[in-house]
């Protein structure tokens, strides 16, 4: 029986299983997680007293201040910003008798470079949805046949894959799903490679006259199966 937490899950892995180009099912769900929170913290959370604690604290990574900027939501943004900069403006004050070392300011700002509110959120509900996936593919029936139905998974997303199922599964299961997953890897990254290889061939002018056939892209899909495909705007944009 579906749950409400296996429903992100379920849905991505349908999506990139009937349509290929969706790519990897767990790019779309950080994406649609990160949209999410993106939409959350220049809406509802904004002034809620505990969330302002919060982004105080951690502040945002420099990718996440961009994508709340073109959310054309300046007054959100700007409410959040003017909290955040009063309480930075005591915690960087050196300060102490005859004038501080600077340890203070270096001490917070090393902080604040470590830290991001999205990403913190992001990663604790990321995280369960790794893990859902792989408890879906051990108690479902259904599940296994969308797993193999996938196009691939980018190598970020490989690895936690991987990882996660390690600690979720008894050493004979986590063999099979190993061995599954491998399958799925290894028979995109024949198909990348080869697309790549044709793709540098159509430059040398013996093939100027041979179709592309699926090189075309090649380079940017071998960017998104390496690094991930994630940080996309959504409907906020």
């Amino acid at each position: 029986m579906e749950q409400i937490y296996t429903i992100p899950v379920n849905e991505a892995f349908e999506a990139s299983a009937a349509d290929k180009s969706c790519g990897c099912p767990f790019c779309a769900i950080y994406n649609k997680l990160e949209n999410n929170e993106l939409d959350l913290i220049l809406g509802a959370s904004m002034m809620e007293p505990d969330v302002r604690i919060k982004t105080n604290k951690t502040g945002f990574c420099r990718t996440h201040y961009d994508m709340m900027f073109v959310r054309k939501n300046r007054l959100g943004m700007a409410l959040t910003l003017e909290s955040h900069l009063d309480q930075l403006k005591k915690e960087l004050k050196d300060g102490g008798l005859g004038g501080g070392m600077g340890n203070k300011p270096i001490k917070r700002i090393i902080e604040l470079e470590q830290t991001c509110y999205v990403c913190e959120r992001i990663a604790f509900n990321f995280e369960h949805m790794i893990e859902t996936a792989v408890l879906l593919w051990n108690t479902d029936e259904n599940f296994p046949a969308k797993l193999q139905a996938q196009p691939y998974f980018c190598l970020p997303h490989y690895r936690m894959l991987l990882e996660y199922a390690q600690h979720r599964l008894p050493k004979k299961r986590m063999q099979e799903f190993a061995k599954q997953v491998e399958a799925i890897e290894e028979g995109y990254l024949e198909e990348l490679k080869d697309d790549v290889s044709w793709f540098c061939k159509k430059f040398d002018y013996r093939y100027d006259e041979e179709p592309w056939y699926n090189s075309k892209d090649s380079v940017e899909r071998s960017m998104k199966f390496l690094r991930s495909d994630i940080h996309k705007q959504g409907h906020g944009k």
